[in-house]
């Protein structure tokens, strides 16, 4: 049975599952896990439900993989100076199921030039939300609350810096103390970027 591989693909929980067929979700956890036989007459449901067909939730070979999954593609995020984040949805980008089944996911659109020649103005960045960073990863930062870069982070035991690849660029260096008190929060690690021509 293919129905956790389907469900994911879609970014449903097993309770909007089990909701939307009337059924409870401890049923339908069972079914996914092979505990007990999925109610044939719930099967073209569940298949409607997922955009795929009854064969291939049964696990039939050489029936099509589920589709993409769509992220929202959430204003702007400034390769510079930390500019205003807006989360008005500008367009959607598509991740493969196996990538949304690791966590939950979001996509900006980069503004400035501090990451060239790396991510240009324009470039889509897809981004896994998390709240830390290690050293040596790109994330999207929170300044004030409000403010969204997208730089490379570097620890060290006096603070956070906030790198960019440019060099015509200054790092953002904000003591612990300051990333506590402004406050200076990752929303996310930087994990694909898709350039735009």
């Amino acid at each position: 049975m293919n129905l956790r591989q389907a469900r994911l693909a879609k970014g449903l929980t097993q309770r909007q599952v089990a909701a939307h067929i009337g059924i409870n979700q401890n049923t339908y956890s069972y079914w996914e896990t092979g505990r007990s036989r999925v109610d044939t007459a719930a099967l073209p449901r569940l298949a409607a439900l997922f955009g795929v067909s009854v064969d291939y939730l049964l696990g039939n070979a050489g029936e099509e993989t589920p589709k993409g999954v769509k992220i929202p593609v959430l204003g702007r995020v400034a390769a510079g100076i930390p500019i205003e984040a807006v989360e008005d949805i500008l367009d959607y980008e598509e991740i493969s199921p196996h990538m949304a089944a690791q966590g939950e996911f979001f996509a900006l659109q980069v503004k400035g030039r501090s990451m060239e020649p790396r991510m240009q103005e324009g470039d889509i960045i897809i981004c896994k939300k998390q709240s830390d960073a290690e050293t040596g990863d790109v994330a999207v930062v929170l300044v004030n609350g409000d403010d969204a870069t997208v730089k490379k982070i570097k620890k060290t035991s006096a603070g956070l810096y906030l790198l960019p690849t440019n060099p015509a660029f200054d790092p953002l260096f904000y003591t612990y103390d300051e990333v506590m008190d402004r406050p200076v929060t990752i929303i996310g690690k930087v994990v694909e970027l898709r350039a735009k021509y």
